[in-house]
């Protein structure tokens, strides 16, 4: 292993220091030291992932009633936009799950990390369930509201009950001991879970929104209050799956009545 080439790639492909490294660190060569220094860079932030998921599974190990108990983790997507329902998720993962490293909150990653994580939460979780509360729900009795009863039924929705909930920023009207978490998504890998679930479903529903609704933008804006959709509302008005409860949107429909 002589040519910069050959380093570069056995770099690449080594997931650890090892003994016959210390030749390279040595090595003069401009283009060695650039691939060490890349190497080293990748090592720090795989044990940074380690180490915030470590940090994920002993929060939810702290609030394990008993070494067998099941925790769930619940989370919502959609709470602030104009238009189409809020979402929800529970998620129930094995104790100590160490097959997800790197679930974060599902803002701080991109759809296609989302998405690959979602297939690998459905495979390791022991239960994990999704609901929709739609637009007029959230009209009805305000997105607070919504949202709590959401969650609510996302939990009962589990095929095994769990023996803790664990919340992001919500205290929950269920018969189950729980805890309000916030900035849960952060803290705890069942909630961090539970966030991916919901806001990849939600964005899922918003695209399909978007081919009956092309005007709208839906696939660009999930229903956020962006230029682009308040100026769509101005020209052809809310649809059915707008909050009318939500502004410009309330004083919209004041105006024209």
């Amino acid at each position: 292993m002589t040519t910069i080439k050959e380093i570069t790639e056995a770099l690449k492909q080594a997931q650890q220091q090892e003994p016959w490294m210390d030749a390279i660190v040595q090595d003069e060569r401009s283009g060695v030291q650039k691939a060490w220094a890349q190497f080293q860079k990748r090592l720090q932030k795989q044990q940074q992932l380690q180490d915030a998921h470590t940090e994920k599974l002993a929060f939810d190990a702290s609030y394990l009633p008993h070494p067998d108990a099941f925790i769930a983790g619940t989370d919502e997507a959609g709470r602030g936009p104009l238009a189409g329902p809020v979402v929800t998720a529970a998620v129930i993962l094995p104790n100590y799950c160490g097959e997800l490293l790197g679930i974060n909150d599902s803002k701080q990653l991109s759809k296609e990390t989302r998405e690959k994580f979602v297939a690998m939460i459905k495979t390791h979780a022991i239960a994990y369930a999704v609901h929709f509360q739609p637009a007029e729900v959230i009209d009805a009795i305000n997105i607070y509201e919504a949202t709590k009863q959401s969650m609510k039924a996302s939990i009962e929705a589990l095929e095994i009950k769990p023996d803790f909930v664990l919340a992001d920023a919500m205290t929950l009207p269920i018969d189950i001991p729980q805890a309000s978490v916030i900035k849960g998504d952060a803290k705890s890998l069942a909630i961090a879970a539970a966030s991916i679930l919901a806001k990849t479903a939600r964005d899922d529903y918003m695209e399909q929104l978007h081919e009956l609704f092309p005007q709208y933008g839906f696939a660009q804006h999930a229903g956020y209050g962006t230029k682009q959709h308040l100026e769509a509302l101005e020209n052809y008005g809310p649809t059915e799956h707008h909050r009318k409860s939500f502004e410009p949107i309330k004083s919209m429909i004041v105006q024209k009545e």
